[in-house]
């Protein structure tokens, strides 16, 4: 399952205002990602949106080529690295991926961070369930 479907996307105003009110942080440079697991069935175990702030990327296409590589380091390494270890039935893991990074890195760094943050969040909500 390497696609990156429509529905696996955060799109929700409701659950976006509800991650980064009551979500939790963490930061792994370049990325500050945000948590919260949410009681609804989806066929999906996480929903994910992906930020790059516009005061740090004038031009549309640096932010364009820092979500493109983000989605592409995500869309390979989610169900080998996340969505196997995620066994919460009956609920969604809410995940916002905000670049915080200051320059423009290229994918393979990406994708080495990409796999840091996983490990990462996986201990964390290992460590807020017990």
């Amino acid at each position: 399952m390497k696609k990156f479907f429509k529905e696996e996307r955060l799109c929700s105003k409701k659950s976006l205002d509800l991650l980064f009110k009551k979500g939790s942080s963490f930061l792994l440079y370049p990325y500050r990602a945000t948590f919260l697991f949410e009681a609804q069935s989806h066929q999906f175990p996480a929903q994910v949106v992906i930020n790059v702030a516009k005061k740090r990327y004038r031009r549309a296409h640096d932010r364009n080529l820092i979500k493109r590589r983000t989605r592409e380091a995500y869309r390979l390494q989610k169900q080998s690295l996340l969505y196997e270890n995620l066994e919460n039935e009956g609920q969604v893991l809410l995940l916002s991926l905000q670049y915080v990074g200051k320059e423009i890195h290229p994918y393979s760094f990406l994708e080495k961070k990409m796999a840091q943050l996983f490990k990462k969040l996986l201990t964390q909500i290992h460590h807020e369930s017990n």
